[in-house]
Parts: C-alpha cells; sequence; structure tokens
C-alpha cells in the first residue's frame, strides 16, 4: 500500500487518485498481485513529479508491462485497463464531457466528426436520431476489458477515429458500432436494426474481425473498404501504363495489389515485327517498385505489389533474382513481392530431373493460335495445359530455353531462402476448384495468396473525340477484389457461436459490396459480378492449446478436418440463405454451384454434415457469393482480438511486439501451467504435420489459405524441396512464405483480417 503520509512530489489527492486506478485495473484479475507493483509506483512518485496524465500513465503501463512473463501473462490486461482509463480521459476532453462516464453521446460524436469531416454524412442520413441514440444503449463498455494492452494499443493508435489535431474522438466500442452500422445501412429498416446489434455482438465480443480497410474506413469519408486486388495485364503499352494507374489508385486508398505478368513478351521479343526489340517483364517491375514506393497507403505505409510470373516463361530468372541483395541493383525491384504460376507437369519435372522449356508467350500467341497460358490440366496428370505445353515443346519453329527443371527449383529456393518469396501457385489445382470455370481463368494469386478468382486483362478497344471530348471505349477484364472477414476460432468455438457468427458474418461481407466506393471501374464490375469474398480465421493455435491438442498429432489433422468442414457448411448455407432473401450473383448459372458438382469434385461426405441436402438448396435457391472463402495472414487483426495469426503456430510463448517508436511484450494467448505444453515454436515443428492439417482444410475452403512453411536457415536444399513437393502433392493451392530464422519479413497489412 502507498504511504499516504509520505508524498513529497505528489499531493494526497492525486495519490488517492493513483491508488484508486490500480485498484480498478487489477479487479478480477486474481493472477495480478499489486503489492510489489505499489510499491515501485510510490517509489517513482516520491522521486519526480508526475503531474502530467500523459507522463503518469506511462509509468504505470511501463511498470506493468515490465511484470509480464510466461508465469504471469494477466498483467497485460491490467495495463490495458490503465491505458483504457487514460484513454477514455482523453476522449472526454476531446468532446467535453465528464470523464467519469466513460462513453459520451454517441450521436454527438458521429454529428461532430461529420461536420468537421472525418465522418461521411452517410450514418446521419440512413439512421435517424432516435435509431442512433437507441444503438447507444446497446453499446458495451465493458467489454473493452476483453482487450489485451498489445491488442487495445494497437486499435487505438491505427483505427480509431481522431479529429485533425490527433486527439482521440472515438472510443473502441463506438469503433465496433460505426462498423456494424455503416455495413448495415442498406438492409431493409423492418430489421435494420436488429442486424447491426448482431453485428456489433460479434465485433465487441471480438468473436470476429473485419478486414483492415474496413476496420480503419467504415463511416469516414475517406478509403475504401476492401483489402487486396488483383490485376491482369495485358501485353500492350497503352494496357500497362493503364494498369499502373489503376495500381496507383488503388494503393492510394489503402489495397494491397497483386499483378498477373505472364501474358507480356519477353526480353528479345519482337515488338510489330521488329526483332530481339523487347525488354520484357523487369522494365515493368520497375515501374510497378516505384509506383509501390511513391504512391503510399493514405500516408500510413507504402503501397504492397506482388508479382506472378509462369514458370515457364523466358523471363522467369531474372524474375527469380529481383529480390536478391546482391547483383545489378538496375535488375532488382526489392519493394515487390513475388509469385511463380507453376503446373503440375513441371512439378512432375522437378521430381523425375526432366528438362524443363522456357518460352515467350507473344511467340506462343502468334505461331501456335492460342495463348498458352489460358489452359490448365482438368485432371492430375491429364489435361488441356500439357497437350498445348507439348505441342510448343515439339514445333520447332517455336524458340525456346531449355534447362533442367531442378534447376529453376533451386533458384526458387535460393530466393526463399534470402527474401522469403517467391510464393508458390499451383495453378492446376486451383483451376480445377474454380467453381466459376464456366466464366474464365485463374492467373495468379493475391498479395497474401488466398484469393483465387476469375481473372482477365482490360483492354482499350478504340479511341475517337466527339463533341470536343477524347473518348475511349475499353473492354473491362476481371479485375479482382477481396473483401475479407475472419473468424476467432479460440473464441468462437470456445462459445459454441459458430453457427450464429458465421451468418452475420457472411451479411457483413456481402453488405460491402455493395458500399464499396472503388476508384477502378473494372473492379467495382467484378465485384458485383462474381459478389466474392473471403470468410476466413484465425486463433488455430490457440484454439488446439485451449483444447490441448499437440500440432504434431493426428488428432490435430482430424480436428482441422471437422472444424473447417463444419465451417464451410455454414458459410455456404449463410450464403445459400442471403441468395433466398436477395438473389443469387449474376453469374451463379452455370457454375459449380449451380450444377450441384462443387460438391461432389471434392467428395464431400454427408455422414457429419447434411451436404447432400445443402448441394440440392444451393441449386434451388442459388448462393449469393461466388466465391466464399480464403484464410488471410491476419497479423495486425489477430493481435487486436488478442490470439494468435492465421492458421500458423506462434514464433515463440514470449516475445516484444515492436512498434514505431516502442515495444510491447506479449505473451501466447491464454498461456498457463495447462497450456503451455502445447504452444510449441513454428520453426521446431515438423513441417509435414503443418500440410497434412492444411491439406484436410484446404478441402473445404473454395479459394485458398495463407501458409507459411517454418524453416531453420540451416535447412538442406534436398528438405526444402520434399516440404514444396508435399504441399503440391496434397493438392495445396499455393503456398505463402518460406520464413526461415536468418530471415526478416514484412507483414502483409492490407489482407489483415
Amino acid at each position: 500500500m502507498l504511504n499516504m503520509n509520505n508524498s513529497s512530489v505528489l499531493d494526497n489527492n492525486r495519490l488517492t487518485e493513483v491508488l484508486s486506478i490500480i485498484a480498478d485495473a487489477a479487479e478480477g484479475l486474481e493472477a495480478v498481485q499489486i503489492e510489489e507493483y505499489t510499491e515501485r509506483i510510490q517509489n517513482a512518485l516520491q522521486q519526480k513529479d508526475y503531474e502530467n496524465d500523459k507522463q503518469l500513465a506511462n509509468l504505470l503501463i511501463l511498470e506493468g508491462l515490465s511484470n509480464i512473463s510466461e508465469y504471469e501473462p494477466q498483467w497485460t490486461f491490467f495495463c490495458s485497463r490503465i491505458y483504457l482509463h487514460y484513454l477514455y480521459k482523453d476522449a472526454a476532453a476531446a468532446r467535453n464531457y465528464p470523464a467519469e462516464h466513460k462513453y459520451g453521446s454517441f450521436y454527438e460524436l458521429i454529428s461532430n466528426l461529420a461536420e468537421i469531416g472525418i465522418y461521411s454524412t452517410n450514418l446521419l442520413e440512413a439512421y435517424t436520431r432516435e435509431e442512433i441514440s437507441y444503438l447507444e444503449t446497446i453499446i458495451q463498455p465493458q467489454r473493452d476489458k476483453l482487450f489485451t494492452y498489445v491488442g487495445l494499443r494497437t486499435l487505438a493508435d491505427r483505427y480509431l477515429a481522431r479529429n485533425y489535431d490527433k486527439q482521440v474522438y472515438e472510443l473502441p466500442q463506438e469503433r465496433f458500432m460505426i462498423i456494424s452500422m455503416t455495413l448495415m445501412a442498406k438492409e431493409l429498416p423492418d430489421h435494420r436494426l436488429k442486424l447491426v446489434e448482431e453485428a456489433y455482438w460479434a465485433l465487441s465480443s471480438l468473436y470476429m474481425t473485419v478486414a483492415t480497410p474496413t476496420l480503419s474506413n467504415a463511416g469516414k469519408s475517406v478509403g475504401q473498404l476492401s483489402s487486396c486486388f488483383i490485376d491482369t495485364i495485358d501485353d500492350s503499352l497503352q494496357g500497362i501504363f493503364d494498369s499502373n494507374t489503376d495500381i496507383a489508385n488503388l494503393s492510394k486508398s489503402g489495397g494491397g495489389i497483386g499483378v498477373y505478368l505472364g501474358k507480356i513478351r519477353s526480353r528479345g521479343s519482337d515488338i510489330r515485327g521488329y526483332k530481339g526489340v523487347s525488354s520484357g517483364v523487369l522494365p515493368w517491375m520497375k515501374q510497378l517498385n516505384n509506383t509501390a514506393v511513391s504512391v503510399d497507403q493514405l500516408g500510413q505505409r507504402k503501397g504492397a505489389v506482388a508479382v506472378y510470373l509462369d514458370v515457364w516463361h523466358k523471363d522467369i530468372f531474372s524474375f527469380l533474382d529481383s529480390k536478391l541483395n546482391n547483383g545489378d541493383e538496375r535488375l532488382r525491384t526489392h519493394d515487390l513481392f513475388t509469385g511463380v504460376s507453376i503446373p503440375d507437369i513441371f512439378m512432375e519435372a522437378v521430381e523425375r530431373r526432366e528438362d524443363w522449356h522456357l518460352f515467350d508467350p507473344h511467340e506462343v500467341r502468334t505461331k501456335m493460335g492460342y495463348s498458352l497460358e489460358d489452359y490448365y490440366d482438368e485432371e492430375k496428370g491429364n489435361g488441356s495445359f500439357r497437350k498445348r505445353y507439348m505441342e510448343c515443346v515439339h514445333n520447332e519453329e517455336l524458340s525456346r530455353e531449355s534447362v533442367p527443371a531442378i534447376d529453376i527449383m533451386k533458384r526458387i529456393m535460393i530466393s526463399q531462402l534470402e527474401a522469403g518469396t517467391p510464393y508458390m501457385f499451383y495453378r492446376d489445382e486451383v483451376n480445377r476448384k474454380n467453381p466459376n470455370s464456366h466464366l474464365g481463368m485463374i492467373y495468379c494469386s493475391n498479395l497474401c495468396t488466398e484469393i483465387t478468382q476469375n481473372q482477365s486483362p482490360t483492354t482499350v478497344d478504340e479511341q475517337y473525340t466527339e463533341d470536343g471530348k477524347i473518348i475511349t471505349v475499353k473492354t473491362p477484364g476481371d479485375f479482382v477484389v477481396c473483401n475479407l472477414s475472419s473468424i476467432n476460432l479460440a473464441k468462437a468455438v470456445s462459445d459454441d457461436v459458430l453457427e450464429r457468427l458465421i451468418s452475420i458474418q457472411v451479411r457483413m461481407l456481402d453488405n460491402v459490396i455493395d458500399l464499396n466506393d472503388i476508384p477502378v471501374l473494372q473492379a467495382k464490375m467484378t465485384n458485383r459480378k462474381y459478389r466474392a469474398v473471403g470468410l476466413g480465421t484465425f486463433g488455430y493455435h490457440h484454439l488446439l492449446a485451449l483444447k490441448q491438442i499437440k500440432w504434431e498429432s493426428e488428432e490435430a489433422v482430424s480436428f482441422a478436418d471437422e472444424l473447417y468442414e463444419k465451417i464451410a457448411f455454414y458459410t455456404i448455407f449463410s450464403s445459400m440463405e442471403l441468395s433466398k432473401e436477395k438473389g443469387a450473383y449474376p453469374g451463379f448459372e452455370g457454375s459449380d454451384w449451380a450444377a450441384g458438382t462443387y460438391f461432389s469434385k471434392r467428395s464431400y461426405d454427408s455422414s457429419r454434415v447434411d451436404w447432400e441436402g445443402l448441394s440440392r438448396d444451393v441449386m434451388k435457391h442459388g448462393i449469393r457469393n461466388g466465391y466464399l472463402m480464403a484464410v488471410a495472414p491476419n497479423a495486425s487483426t489477430s493481435i487486436i482480438a488478442g490470439s494468435t495469426a492465421s492458421i500458423d503456430p506462434i514464433f515463440q510463448k514470449v516475445y516484444s511486439e515492436e512498434k514505431k517508436d516502442y515495444k510491447i511484450p506479449v505473451t501466447a494467448p491464454d498461456l498457463n501451467s495447462d497450456t503451455t505444453w502445447y504452444y510449441k515454436s513454428a520453426y521446431f515443428i515438423d513441417q509435414q504435420w503443418s500440410i497434412r492439417q492444411n491439406a484436410a482444410r484446404q478441402r473445404y475452403i473454395d479459394q485458398s489459405i495463407s501458409f507459411n512453411f517454418y524453416v531453420m536457415n540451416s535447412i538442406k536444399a534436398k528438405e526444402l524441396l520434399q516440404l514444396h513437393i508435399e504441399a503440391w502433392k496434397n493438392d495445396l493451392k499455393t503456398t505463402y512464405y518460406v520464413r526461415s530464422t536468418s530471415s526478416s519479413l514484412e507483414e502483409c497489412d492490407s489482407c489483415a483480417s
């Protein structure tokens, strides 16, 4: 207890306030013993004047953070409550209401921030004052206590609305309510408030998170709500520069970009009959690299762009070298992320140590009359891609470079161990499982390798003048849009709310499509055409620890299979129910959904859930969303929700989360004497078990999964090669980073959901 009579620097009233703050923060946290902490605070207060609230808050928090350890993890909640106390005071001062109320007038918050341009006026137009006042009564301030310190700081520093003087206005529960109101604004008035309440329940209970752009921009006057985009660049000067402009506009508004370069002619190709004059894909990669650096995302971070190239493209070696730290800097694009589009026949050639042949896509189009990248193997070991590829191999008129397939694979792995990339995109498996193959082709994935949707380039047909204006006529391609949200598995499964949660979550995601103001018209058109969403998960390792299931076990593989089957069933069912209410997505007819083959292609078994009944219902009533599930990295938003990222194992039980100007000690969630045995570090886990678990869940995910390999920097080439071969043989669609203990890798903020 503080000695109230020995307060030479701090007066007794102030001292009483400090005592009260400490007592309130410790309430209900039985594992937090505050006696020694209180003595340290007393000593500090006797040595220095802490009259300033910010200084006092820093003292109380830093002393609390110093106690966080594997044995005392609950201090994070103590520190979070200290921070909350001062966050409430700051908001009350900025908004001019009594600090003891914690939360002020919700209507005044919306109207004031709309008046100064931070919020859009849409909420005031969509909801009456009475409705907003009612929703204020739904807000649950006590749910602020669910946050860990690092989670609350991440939310407050990056996402809560502030005025132009950087004063905090919005508080955590208000941010959740604003998101809920925004996403339900266009629902029918007779049930809209109920849907807002349900969305708020899901968000504020930390059962789910929305994508970073939605979390940050919902309700505000700038920014869009989608996470990632994928463009397919046409092989023309106009197409290349138009795509660069589109990418710049999306990057400016907070989107991460995936770019397919495979249609661009290779170095040494001809242009308009002039032989050997094309400079290939590298100069255009340099241009994209400059765009990523110079067009930042709302001033918060540089743009994020991933580029993909086919493994049969003549420029593949220079493409693979572009991320390396040595060599000619004129051929390096350090700020881009790379991915390789790989057909089955290449992996077979690697296994058999056969030669592989590299072609120029422009020459193939000109001499063969088709584009090789437009085909895939419809069956494993047989299909139209390998037929077309072998036609090219046997055509002596085509120029080619022939190299051992294993040499390309070696270059891939060298880059992965040095830079973490390229990502691996197994194009045949992706397209075999594409439910909308009747409308197009999938050439690559996005920035975080979880999105697989139809793509095509936008082409310029003609330009002419009319009434003093220049008119450009384009044929829009499929410009992919990723609308993401993720389930907090540890919390939602433990509380048995999956069915209720997924129902509201799918509706929230679907509404993003109609609300979003995307600055690229073909992306907006594609968004409405497929109404694609990406419901994912995080907290998988957290959940395994709670259930005391070892990662390296058959039990974990079976658990992944049953869990993701249930998630997939509820997700498809919810989208089907939405289709009854609002109609199916425009591309439904002719799809695997409409034919019922979506389910038969995956050999779903109705012994655990009624897949046969759901298949009949989808064929009868349609489905609202052409693409439904995708598991993103969730790096930032899993921190906010206090769980583990995505489907990944943890790095360490205790670590420091590095921010721009400070470090925060963090422990694995719910770390205690029971769970500690189940938190094995990613780098010490046999990756074969991770592959098997991911194969089990991939069967139920219609798109893909951000799946990392975690390896020691001493790994042998043949061991890493075997991991890639096993991933391919287990029908994984993509793999994300190869994270080695010697690599320092950037997280994808755009796909965090």
